[in-house]
């Protein structure tokens, strides 16, 4: 909480320039600036922390991205310092969802250096090697950071979501995670892990991206060290599968409050399935149980129920000879209707 409030994660944006998603993460307004909740920074911060860390003991591959001038130095510098591939200059479109192009200008950009160490450069005009030169300067420029990436990264770690908003939204089309810093007025949708913070302080900036790549290095340090990579003893086995199953913030955020409700069609709750079978009633929580319906018997034998069932004596010549004659009178009275 110290080293958060000493680089100034808690200042924010402008009262006008808020984006009201941020509300949740806002502490209160001085001076016409919002001030950052750092307790749920702070919470939330260890919770992508400990994310990172994990993934550096599965081996995975990270990218930095930021291309603001604060965040440019610091993101090469931590991201070298770990050994992962970053982006600081300009975020080219389609880099992520168009990457098979992307190789093409870093293999252009390796060529043109191979013309240069094995003599083919000396052999062109001064005016191709001027040409040569310019195209290449702008291919390190852009592609220097990710010059040996030959995969898609597994996390992409980004400084303000809202300068970065293609890279965000590539991400999320690929399904690849976000790690995010995010300032009042910025727009927290499509980020897997928020953290809530000052992203034009270059102070705040640097201790994100330093906490970022030790987290990287402790993951990977635990692997090389102890030699229990997740997945090698049943300890590891499971909570690679804790891993892989834990819900991101944004899966909860997003989720709300449609846990628990069962089996059903979308957001209707209990109410049960309306392909076939017999319908259930919605119980709201607390509410008392409704009584089964009672259905009636049939009207024709209401003298009959709960009464045994007596066997029909046998007909005799006896009982049948004793049986009167119906009288003239019903006779009459059968022919007249």
């Amino acid at each position: 909480m110290k080293e958060l409030l000493e680089a100034g994660v808690h200042f924010g944006h402008q009262v006008r320039r808020w984006n009201p998603k941020m509300k949740e993460y806002i502490f209160g307004e001085r001076n016409g600036i919002y001030i950052i909740d750092l307790q749920k920074t702070q919470r939330l911060f260890k919770e992508a922390v400990k994310f990172v860390t994990q993934k550096g003991m599965d081996g995975a591959s990270f990218m930095f991205v930021g291309t603001k001038r604060q965040a440019q130095d610091a993101v090469e510098e931590e991201a070298k310092r770990c050994g992962q591939f970053y982006v600081n200059q300009r975020w080219l479109g389609g880099l992520l969802t168009n990457f098979q192009t992307v190789q093409k200008s870093i293999q252009r950009m390796k060529d043109i250096e191979a013309m240069r160490d094995d003599g083919r450069f000396d052999a062109l005009t001064k005016k191709e090697r001027l040409g040569l030169d310019r195209e290449h300067a702008a291919l390190e420029k852009n592609l220097a950071g990710i010059r040996d990436m030959k995969v898609l990264p597994d996390v992409i770690f980004i400084i303000d979501s809202n300068k970065e908003e293609i890279a965000v939204h590539e991400a999320n089309k690929l399904g690849i995670t976000t790690v995010a810093i995010v300032d009042t007025n910025c727009n927290p949708d499509g980020i897997d892990y928020i953290v809530p913070g000052n992203d034009d302080a270059l102070r705040a900036v640097r201790l994100f991206a330093a906490k970022m790549a030790d987290a990287i290095i402790e993951g990977q340090q635990t692997v090389k060290e102890g030699g229990a990579e997740i997945g090698e003893t049943a300890e590891g086995a499971e909570a690679a599968a804790a891993a892989g199953t834990a819900e991101t913030p944004r899966e909860r955020s997003e989720r709300g409050d449609r846990a628990g409700r069962g089996r059903g069609r979308g957001d209707r709750g209990d109410r049960g399935d309306r392909r076939g079978g017999r319908r259930t009633t919605y119980v709201p929580p607390g509410a008392p149980p409704i009584p089964e319906p009672v259905i009636p018997e049939a009207a024709s034998a209401p003298a009959l129920e709960n009464k045994p069932a007596e066997p029909e004596p046998a007909p005799s010549a006896t009982s049948e000879a004793a049986q009167p004659e119906e009288s003239p009178k019903a006779e009459t009275a059968e022919a007249s209707e």
